[in-house]
């Protein structure tokens, strides 16, 4: 059955997002690409390094996949929105995620400033997909103001602690129009396969790839994670009750 997963100007096959950084050697992310057949692949402009080859990240991501730059080190939207500009000047394409994070301890993105970069992006040609705390409120304003997707994070960045906002989340699944993508927190694939199950149309995964005792198989295991559960969305899960439901008649055998 086709899947096709669409957004901004994109026809993709994967649902997995994966990031660029922690690696602990940067041709490792292009095996992991392969490894997890990711479409779309972020990375932080002040990571690419356009003078070295081997240190440019740039160098292992294939010329087929989606590059989505971020703006992470913005501390309000005027920075964010300079870092999109520089890196669609840069040759990097028009998609862009959003992060703004003013925060030092929680690396919380800034509703607010990210609505404002949005905005202005939007209005300037980018596909902008924002990072953000999950708000019903606010989720609704980037999608009017043109949002290719938002994307509420689950736990803090790199925390690895799963989808602690998951009462948030399906708010948003519920009610937003716009692709839902879970960013941040997921730490192992069944947490991932449970943001596909609940309806999430992808999810982004760095830290806990990148940061496992072998990257390319994770990366593996979490692309089949992303698909088993949304089949399993797609499905239609079993209703869940309170009490017990046997499977076989308990009458009529031993009368």
């Amino acid at each position: 059955m086709s899947d096709i997963f669409r957004i901004g100007d994109k026809a993709l096959n994967s649902r997995l997002f994966i990031g660029t950084g922690k690696f602990p050697r940067k041709p490792m992310i292009q095996e992991v690409i392969e490894s997890s057949k990711s479409e779309v692949v972020t990375v932080a402009l002040r990571r690419i390094d356009f003078d070295v080859k081997e240190e440019n990240v740039l160098t292992y991501i294939p010329e087929s996949c989606v590059l989505m730059p971020n703006t992470s080190g913005a501390r309000n939207a005027d920075e964010a929105v300079r870092i999109a500009k520089l890196a669609r000047a840069a040759g990097c394409g028009n998609w862009i995620k959003i992060e703004v994070i003013a925060d030092n301890k929680y690396l919380l993105p800034d509703n607010l400033e990210t609505l404002k970069a949005t905005e202005i992006l939007v209005k300037e040609g980018f596909v902008v997909l924002p990072y953000m705390s999950p708000d019903l409120a606010m989720a609704k304003r980037m999608e009017d103001v043109g949002a290719a997707a938002v994307m509420p994070l689950g736990a803090p960045i790199g925390s690895n602690r799963g989808i602690k906002t998951k009462e948030l989340v399906r708010i948003l699944i519920d009610e937003i129009k716009v692709p839902i993508i879970v960013d941040a927190g997921i730490g192992k694939p069944s947490e991932a396969a449970e943001a596909m199950e609940m309806g999430c149309d992808a999810v982004l995964v760095n830290t806990a790839i990148a940061t496992a005792a072998n990257p390319v198989q994770m990366g593996r295991a979490f692309a089949l994670a992303v698909e088993a559960g949304r089949q399993a969305y797609l499905a239609g899960t079993a209703v869940e009750t309170q009490y017990a439901n046997a499977s076989s008649p308990l009458t009529g055998f031993l009368d």
